[in-house]
């Protein structure tokens, strides 16, 4: 029987991640890297070296990867060049890539309504899809796993919002997609769960929090009392990538503050 130090290492394991220079996305980047595991990065392009070289600097190997999460022909192949072409093995899948438009529903544009899709919602099927199948075309391991998918949902999963239908429409979208393909891959090795963060101080939400009034509104209502931080999800995303969590599936966990339960 594995320690509990065991069951949370995450050594020899590989994560492929998106949404990594900033935020949320580089804490859970960081807290995979902390844990053991060699990270390689979705980014846009190279120009951002900040995550890469904080990774190196903690002993793993990273990789970035330049692909653009809003276009679907330069998705289109990227998993292939990665396990096929460079021989990567990834074990661990972190969507974390994220955008946010804010609009009056009745003036939301179309090419706002296409771009928040396309990254929040397309791109996770297409990077879950992708990975699923190199996933599936191996050998489990000893436990019968085969790996471990993470898809970043939001508060707005189970809430509406209000002028984002956009970003709402896609998070609730990642945690029906979690539930599915859940369903289809639980019983061959592979978990997949959604983390949904609740109020974070961080850049997307900076109108939230330079709205006096609707800032002191949100505060009221966590009952931790403060907005959330990065780091706050470093222990969620190591458990679900890890074998601490090999009986959890098809779940989205609330890091909110206790938010939901207000």
């Amino acid at each position: 029987m594995p320690s509990v130090q065991q069951l949370f290492s995450l050594e020899s394991e590989t994560a492929l991640c998106t949404g990594s220079t900033r935020g949320i996305g580089l804490s859970m980047t960081l807290a995979l890297a902390e844990a053991g595991a060699d990270i390689i990065l979705v980014q846009r392009d190279e120009s951002n070296q900040t995550t890469k070289q904080q990774v190196e600097a903690l002993g793993r190997k990273c990789t970035i990867y330049t692909a653009d999460l809003s276009s679907k022909a330069s998705l289109k192949g990227l998993v292939s060049r990665i396990t096929d072409t460079d021989g990567h093995k990834v074990t661990i899948l972190l969507n974390c890539g994220g955008i946010q438009r804010r609009h009056p529903s009745h003036q939301f544009p179309d090419s706002d309504w296409d771009e928040v899709l396309q990254v929040n919602l397309n791109a996770v099927f297409t990077l879950c899809r992708d990975v699923g199948a190199h996933m599936l075309a191996r050998e489990p391991d000893a436990t019968g796993r085969r790996g471990s998918i993470i898809n970043i949902a939001s508060l707005l999963t189970f809430q509406g919002g209000i002028t984002v239908p956009a970003y709402a429409a896609s998070k609730g979208g990642v945690a029906q997609l979690t539930k599915a393909l859940s369903n289809e891959w639980a019983a061959k090795g592979i978990n997949v769960n959604g983390i949904a963060p609740g109020y974070i101080d961080t850049d997307m939400n900076v109108a939230l929090i330079n709205d006096e009034a609707r800032a002191a509104g949100i505060m009221a209502r966590i009952p931790a009392g403060r907005w959330g931080r990065p780091d706050d999800f470093k222990g969620a995303v190591v458990f679900l990538a890890s074998r601490a969590s090999v009986y959890v599936t098809g779940e989205v966990l609330l890091v909110d503050g206790g938010w939901m339960g207000r």
